[in-house]
């Protein structure tokens, strides 16, 4: 078999968060995926829009509804080298949070004396979309 068709292609996939991250399933289920296609060795990122910004908030205690906070496994995200996680600035501001409301979640640049870089970034609805087109595949959640 030739070296060719045994190489792996590897394919950029986008998972799309929309939904609050918690009363569905939807948001537990999407960080589930997204950590298997890593494993996987695909080139993942993720998008934030609409409700699903909530799902980056910081200080999230969910006691009062009885559910496991499963936020603090975005940080663990630059294990996977998931390193790209848009947010729709549109959607901060019509659900009255900034970028100073998300979580700090960042990766290390082996590169870079394994310096912490940002893996958020804060975009337009017109570069998300951009961003988007761009992808092989894109998830919806």
């Amino acid at each position: 078999m030739a070296d060719d068709a045994q190489q792996q292609v590897k394919k950029s996939f986008m998972y799309v968060n929309r939904k609050a991250p918690y009363g569905t399933i939807y948001a537990l289920e999407a960080l589930e995926v997204v950590l298997i296609s890593a494993a996987f060795e695909q080139d993942v990122s993720l998008a934030f829009l609409d409700d699903g910004v909530f799902q980056l908030v910081k200080g999230q205690n969910t006691a009062g509804i009885g559910m496991k906070n499963f936020s603090p496994t975005f940080k663990a995200l630059g294990d996977y080298e998931i390193r790209q996680l848009y947010v729709e600035r549109e959607s901060l501001e019509e659900r009255g949070l900034t970028s100073e409301d998300l979580m700090e979640i960042t990766w290390e640049d082996e590169e870079d004396d394994y310096a912490k870089k940002p893996s958020i970034r804060i975009v337009s609805r017109m570069e998300l979309t951009e961003v988007m087109a761009q992808q092989d595949v894109l998830l919806n959640f």
